[in-house]
């Protein structure tokens, strides 16, 4: 065992499915006093809780289930009554069942100062009372969806709490959200918005990817002071600045353009010639060398006059045999698309495959045998599909794609044998061996122009000598970090464009190399 500093903000980057969590959680049962992780989980949480409310202290509703989840929620009660802070508890359902560690803490609740509420005044008194809200409803154990009292709770405070004045603080995962998936449990079913989540023992998957990211809010982690570095190893991580220090495409000054690598971007079919453009220009501006763009539509402009340095050709004359290529922007679905498509699959020996060229490739056998032979010869093949891409790819929907992304994601890398970015909220980068889910990025990224932005970066970082696993996970990053940048200074979420990105995208990626 080992003391931790109580709120590691996501310093760990390693991340957790459920079920080892659980394991995790039992072989530290076995060595240590009932009730030990209990009471370092309320312990955490209520110098969490005093944090958030400052010197005000003030009045603190905490909602409480019937499984440990809530044990947490009331041991958190009772010491923050030791604080003097003005607790109220509403417990949903029987304790009947609670663990020997939940009834201590319910013990201890009854013995201190908190005061007991229900459903039915909580309404009639609204939220505007409260200075912050506690959920320990559910935690990582509930698999089903949330009914009854609990969903009609649950539903009230989302709804008059919408704006999120009143912070609210998630114990271990917001109540009703998948910790391995990121999803809701159920078609039609709530979970509750927290501004703050405290995750206990390992970070989840499940906070980091789809609906999370909009029911999670900040996410602290407390280990409760289990020693990290005895956990079972994991293949999943979180993408965080300092997740790339080993192999920042740095310069020397002894180099030259040809030093830093030769893109060709192949698309841009008629009405949209925009897309290779954005790519370029992004390729441009992450530091390859040269970029060339092969333009399917024979009207194409000569020369991009923002960016004169990009070389602009027909596709038809463009030369193949680039060392690193990236396919499909604005490419089309033509017969001529598809011939393109098969020749780089047969000759470059990088490529990143996007869009258009992605949707080839799904409805054509050959062209995926011809993927995966790719990695028979060690060739560096990083595909960036979003999720009705994926979808296509495995002949399946969107939906099934979105209900377990971290899975998806491993499947069709599997199927493909390449390096996949799983585009979407809380992105998913998969290569042979590791899973990567990145912590930039928001919803200023939902807008046209920004996908092509992200091909050329990765086409840019893998002339530069990266390999695919390492320049997606960096391209995804750098991507996201821009979009949060730009949203810190006003530019976004609502109207943030892919050109507007791209300057952002070349700062950050200097200021990680700064550091």
């Amino acid at each position: 065992m080992q003391n931790n500093q109580l709120l590691a903000r996501t310093q760990f980057t390693e991340l957790y499915r459920r079920e080892q969590i659980r394991s995790i959680e039992s072989e530290a049962k076995q060595q240590l006093a009932t009730g030990t992780l209990m009471r370092a989980a309320g312990k955490a949480a209520a110098e969490l809780a005093l944090e958030l409310l400052g010197a005000k202290k003030g009045k603190v509703l905490i909602l409480a289930g019937v499984g440990d989840n809530g044990g947490d929620a009331l041991e958190t009660a009772h010491l923050l009554c030791k604080n003097e802070v003005d607790v109220h508890i509403l417990l949903l359902g029987s304790t009947t069942n609670y663990s020997v560690e939940a009834n201590q803490s319910l013990q201890g609740a009854l013995a201190s100062t908190a005061k007991w509420t229900n459903l039915e005044d909580c309404k009639k008194h609204g939220i505007d009372v409260w200075d912050l809200i506690i959920d320990g409803l559910f935690g990582i154990g509930l698999n089903r969806p949330i009914e009854g009292d609990a969903a009609e709770l649950i539903e009230y405070l989302n709804r008059q709490n919408s704006q999120q004045k009143i912070p609210t603080l998630a114990l271990d995962v917001p109540s009703g959200l998948n910790a391995d998936t990121g999803q809701i449990f159920g078609d039609n079913a709530v979970a509750l918005r927290a501004s703050h989540t405290l995750t206990f023992i390992g970070n989840k998957i499940g906070l980091h990817t789809a609906k999370a990211k909009d029911f999670a809010g900040q996410i602290f982690l407390n280990t409760l002071n289990l020693d990290h570095t005895d956990y079972p190893p994991t293949d999943a991580h979180l993408l965080v600045e300092s997740s790339f220090d080993q192999y920042l495409p740095r310069r020397r000054q002894d180099s030259h353009k040809g030093s830093y690598g030769e893109v060709l971007i192949l698309g841009g079919n008629s009405g949209m010639l925009g897309a290779p453009i954005l790519a370029g220009r992004a390729a441009l501006m992450c530091g390859a060398g040269k970029v060339h763009l092969g333009m399917m539509d024979e009207r194409f402009p000569s020369i991009d006059i923002v960016h004169p340095e990009l070389m602009v050709a027909s596709a038809r004359s463009s030369d193949l045999n680039r060392p690193v290529m990236v396919i499909g922007p604005g490419l089309g679905t033509s017969e001529e698309a598809k011939y393109f498509v098969q020749k780089v699959l047969e000759e470059s020996p990088s490529l990143v495959i996007d869009a258009d060229a992605l949707n080839v490739i799904a409805i054509d056998e050959t062209l995926k045998e011809l993927v995966r032979q790719r990695a028979q010869k060690h060739w560096q093949t990083l595909i960036t599909p979003h999720p009705l891409e994926a979808a296509r790819l495995l002949q399946t929907s969107a939906n099934e794609i979105q209900s377990d992304r971290y899975k998806s994601a491993q499947k069709l890398a599997q199927e493909l044998q390449v390096c996949v970015v799983l585009k979407g909220a809380g992105t998913v980068i998969v290569d042979s061996t590791q899973t990567w889910i990145n912590s930039s990025g928001n919803a200023g990224l939902a807008s046209a122009g920004t996908g092509d932005v992200l091909s050329g970066i990765c086409g840019a970082l893998l002339a530069q000598g990266l390999n695919a696993a390492q320049a997606a996970c960096l391209a995804v990053y750098l991507h996201g970090k821009a979009a949060d940048l730009c949203v810190e200074n006003g530019v976004g979420p609502v109207g943030l464009t892919a050109s507007e990105l791209i300057p952002v995208v070349r700062s950050s990626l200097n200021d990680l190399l700064r550091r």
